[in-house]
């Protein structure tokens, strides 16, 4: 199946503890930043036959990004976002990852994103 015609999983506004930020100030206390994710499968929902072992957990994911985010201090948000799709192309039978990545830090402004999608074998 292409990535093209493969469906996906969105897990939207996905909130992740973490202490992030370059002064040392910024990593000391923790912060919720927001995820937004597509995971692009290897094959339909028809396949899975309404079994879970034959898709993606998604209450799983959410634990496990919220432990990973959570880990260590970052500086970047863009550290965490290559960390995240690593992860979720290692541990996860999927095909690619798309994400957002959201931090609300700016005065007058909604926040601040970084983006990426990463495919598996690549």
């Amino acid at each position: 199946m292409s990535l093209e015609s493969a469906d996906c999983i969105h897990i939207q506004g996905l909130e992740l503890p973490v202490r992030i930020g370059v002064p040392d100030e910024e990593r000391a206390g923790w912060q919720t930043l927001q995820a937004d994710l597509t995971l692009r499968l290897h094959g339909s929902f028809e396949e899975m036959q309404d079994d879970l072992t034959k898709t993606v957990d998604y209450s799983a994911v959410a634990l496990d990004l919220r432990s990973l985010a959570a880990v260590r201090p970052r500086q970047l948000i863009e550290t965490l976002a290559a960390e995240i799709a690593s992860f979720l192309l290692a541990e996860y039978p999927i095909a690619s990852v798309t994400l957002q990545l959201r931090k609300r830090i700016l005065p007058g402004c909604d926040f601040v994103a970084v983006s990426l999608t990463r495919s598996a074998g690549v």
